[in-house]
């Protein structure tokens, strides 16, 4: 029994038990953080397992572990970090000399700590030993047989399973110790099919902080794969999409992704301290169309957005960010919070002990109106129905986004036409959102496969909107 605790032990993270001191790293923390603002010890160990099978056959099997510490000072608007793969009381005085220099002299008094939380959003068990190895093997070979067998006209399909499991320790100067447990999992399904010598592809997916049994089951990935196959089906039938200035309306769920790259990261504290976001001062004021309300909320259990606490230690929260279209709230993080003399919010994030933490999104999303997205979209008199997007581009500053559409139809007289290939949506956030006219009662968040990057960091977030009418966007097409 003795070897069997023993063993259970070894695979839980447990640095102060297993190579820190919990006093002594106290102590070398207290030393770093005297005369600062803030700071803390951030420990991490994460392990991930990525399957990829493509054309009938295994692609990838990829398998990572790691582990380190981030050790961090705060003075003022400046940051001093320094992090390690190696957890001793050695690498932590080293890191603790250099986060050191960003106090100088110090003088400012420790910031009260965060708030203390028992609260448990998701699973702690551990998604990438949910599942036996050939059992995903398995999995993905039917995915690829279950495709095939839907249309003859799939020529190939690519499916990818991914598992990962992160586990924090965050210790603060006044000896609170922060423990997190992270599950993610995720299916993807790809296919492209032929027709009379042309080709076109569809994806779906998604997945959450659950164990892999879910995104396992059959019905989850039978759905996907067929929402994949559908969407390629559409994409066979495109005509070159129509330019100019038009109406547009926007299905619910994941076009939400609009909104979490062109308004959204303009609503994070440090570019607005810094003046740099195109919402910076209109705290107060109107910024969108009545109506319209904004929040970021990371406590929705099992989303793949969502964080029992941040990277700082701090409660993921609630956060309405424009409430009935008047801007009330930033997401903040200790130091932003701190600088503008507000509440920290719980958005105090980072990708991994290598980096420091900044504001960023968890689930970002708007609320829904009364109107029936039927009558949204008989409405549109002349113009898009985009129901999906791939990538896109932002500027911070101004707003101004390019997006593409994987789905998107003409409509012209309150009817949806035929499915159009190359269509972007240009314009920017802060005019999109007061020209937003009508709102359907069906919001919805994504499926769970957002990334999110800022500063060269990505982390995982969730996105979310009803059906709504934007006027008077800019649709760049593809006719000739």
């Amino acid at each position: 029994m003795k070897n069997d605790k023993n063993a259970a032990k070894a695979d839980v993270f447990a640095p102060f038990e297993t190579a820190l001191d919990r006093d002594e790293a106290l102590g070398i923390l207290r030393d770093a953080t005297q005369g600062a603002d803030d700071g803390e010890l951030f420990l991490e160990r994460r392990r991930s397992e990525v399957l990829s099978f493509d054309d009938g056959r295994i692609r990838a099997a990829s398998y990572d572990a790691s582990e380190g510490f981030g050790l961090r000072a705060v003075c003022g608007e400046v940051s001093g970090y320094a992090h390690s793969t190696e957890i001793s009381a050695a690498a932590l005085r080293r890191a603790a000399q250099t986060a050191r220099l960003a106090v100088g002299d110090g003088g400012a008094v420790l910031d009260t700590g965060p708030a203390h939380t028992n609260r448990k959003l998701y699973t702690d068990a551990d998604p990438i030993a949910g599942a036996a190895f050939p059992v995903k093997i398995e999995t993905l070979r039917d995915i690829d047989a279950f495709a095939r067998d839907l249309d003859k006209r799939v020529v190939q399909v690519s499916a990818t399973l991914a598992a990962s499991l992160q586990e924090v320790e965050i210790l603060r100067p006044d000896g609170l110790i922060v423990r997190d447990v992270r599950p993610m999992s995720r299916v993807n399904v790809s296919v492209i099919v032929e027709e009379n010598g042309r080709r076109e592809s569809g994806g779906a997916g998604g997945g959450g902080r659950v164990s892999l049994d879910g995104v396992m089951d059959p019905a989850d990935w039978q759905a996907n794969t067929r929402e994949a196959l559908r969407i390629a089906l559409v994409n066979l039938e495109a005509v070159p999409a129509p330019a100019g200035i038009m109406d547009v309306v926007l299905g619910n769920g994941w076009p939400g992704i609009l909104l979490h790259e062109a308004v959204g990261h303009g609503l994070e504290g440090d570019f607005n301290r810094k003046g740099s976001s195109a919402f910076a001062g209109l705290m107060g004021q109107q910024v969108a169309a009545r109506g319209v309300t904004v929040l970021d909320d990371g406590t929705i259990p099992d989303r793949r957005g969502s964080i029992t606490v941040d990277d700082e230690g701090t409660p993921s929260a609630k956060n309405v960010l424009i409430e009935d279209g008047i801007l009330v709230g930033f997401m903040q993080d200790r130091q932003n919070a701190r600088l503008m003399g507000v509440t920290p919010t719980g958005n105090g994030r980072r990708e991994s002990y290598a980096h420091t933490p900044m504001p960023r999104m968890t689930n970002t999303y708007m609320l829904g109106g009364d109107a029936d997205p039927a009558d949204i979209v008989a409405d549109l008199k002349d113009g898009i129905y985009a129901v999906g997007f791939g990538g896109g581009q932002v500027d911070i500053t101004n707003g101004k986004f390019v997006f593409s559409c994987t789905e998107a139809y003409r409509v012209q007289n309150g009817k949806i036409g035929a499915p159009v290939k190359g269509a972007t949506l240009i314009g920017d956030g802060a005019t999109a959102l007061k020209r937003i006219r009508a709102l359907g009662n069906d919001m919805a968040l994504d499926p769970g496969m957002g990334n999110c990057g800022k500063a060269g960091q990505w982390v995982p977030v969730g996105v979310g909107q009803p059906t709504m009418m934007i006027g008077g966007l800019t649709v760049g097409g593809s006719e000739t």
